[in-house]
């Protein structure tokens, strides 16, 4: 028997960041993102021998371990590691040995939420072979605490819901974890227009989210007020962003994703650099209307948005930089899990 999972990765279109705590304990934060057709992969097989083998073939990484109450984490393959602690801590010793194998169609610290998107498709899978008893709220808020709390890796909190509910949603974030997903009911004409018309293209380069993330968590604490307004528009930008979609305003993205832009990059330093800012300006005078980094920054992919026909100029001068665009559509589901 193999127990699978797979969880959308996602595009965040507004608000990034005011789910990062403290801000959204203190002020609450919003965001809106939506699930893309790249996934997070998970299978489990089961051994007859009583041991423990992890790979991430998309890493080309592999360890084995005896079957044991907990397995070290020491930055080898933490995040499988990270789940069998917390599920053998809550529920018990596991029934027998077992080999995990996953994937990730989007490379580690490419702005997409790979990891928590992979958390909560390792969670799945272990969920599907072990029948625990997790709804989707139980499922995203335990993948947060183990990456987040326990594990103590530093982001917000979108991800792993994300992954999680699928689809377009605008979430909530307030203090004590509470965090409240409204799925968008957006006419699938809009989506359409909108998939049509938002180029995703990745900059052949990778960072470390976490630096970021902990400089933007540092400028809340010590009440720096030009980051934190910053995190104040990013919040009514995720308002303007959702209403645009409802309403089928689709045109007015482009803008609303420019505004965000200007006021992201003044949260943290790192968040951009000259090389995205050049693309940026270049996507811009090839007839983009706006566009953001997505995830904390830094590098990773971004997103254009082409309003009419103005894709077909953009794509040829975003040609110049070495990044690839990728193709993409907006999925309707999150996690899903079976056996075979």
């Amino acid at each position: 028997m193999i127990y699978r999972s797979k969880a959308p990765l996602r595009i965040g279109l507004a608000g990034g960041g005011t789910d990062v705590s403290p801000y959204c304990d203190i002020y609450g934060g919003a965001i809106l993102n939506a699930t893309i057709s790249l996934y997070a992969y998970a299978s489990i097989e089961l051994l007859q021998s009583p041991e423990i083998i992890i790979e991430a073939i998309d890493r080309n990484e592999i360890a084995s371990y005896p079957l044991s109450e907990s397995l070290p984490i020491n930055g080898h393959l933490d995040l499988a590691k990270g789940v069998y602690n917390r599920i053998v801590k809550e529920y018990g010793a596991m029934p027998c040995g077992f080999k995990i194998t996953t994937y990730v169609d989007a490379p580690a610290g490419s702005g997409l939420g790979t990891s928590s998107t992979l958390m909560v498709a390792i969670l799945g899978a272990f969920t599907e072979w072990l029948k625990l008893p997790l709804g989707e709220y139980d499922m995203a808020h335990t993948a947060y605490e183990i990456e987040r709390l326990e594990m103590n890796m530093a982001g917000g909190k979108q991800d792993q819901y994300a992954a999680t509910f699928g689809g377009v949603n605008f979430m909530e974030f307030y203090a004590d974890d509470k965090v409240i997903v409204n799925p968008l009911r957006i006419k699938s004409k809009y989506l359409y227009e909108l998939e049509n018309n938002l180029l995703l293209y990745f900059t052949a380069t990778s960072r470390l989210s976490s630096t970021i993330i902990e400089a933007q968590q540092k400028n809340v604490t010590d009440n720096k007020q030009t980051s934190i307004d910053a995190m104040h528009h990013l919040k009514e930008q995720s308002k303007m962003m959702k209403e645009a979609l409802l309403k089928g305003n689709i045109d007015e993205i482009g803008p609303i994703l420019d505004y965000g832009f200007r006021f992201k990059k003044q949260m943290a330093q790192g968040i951009s650099n000259n090389a995205m800012d050049e693309i940026y300006e270049a996507a811009l005078r090839a007839g983009a209307t706006g566009g953001k980094i997505t995830g904390a920054g830094g590098g990773g992919f971004m997103m254009f948005y082409c309003p009419g026909n103005a894709s077909y100029k953009v794509r040829e001068a975003l040609a110049d930089f070495g990044g690839s665009l990728r193709p993409y559509q907006f999925t309707e589901r999150g996690l899903f899990t079976w056996s075979v």
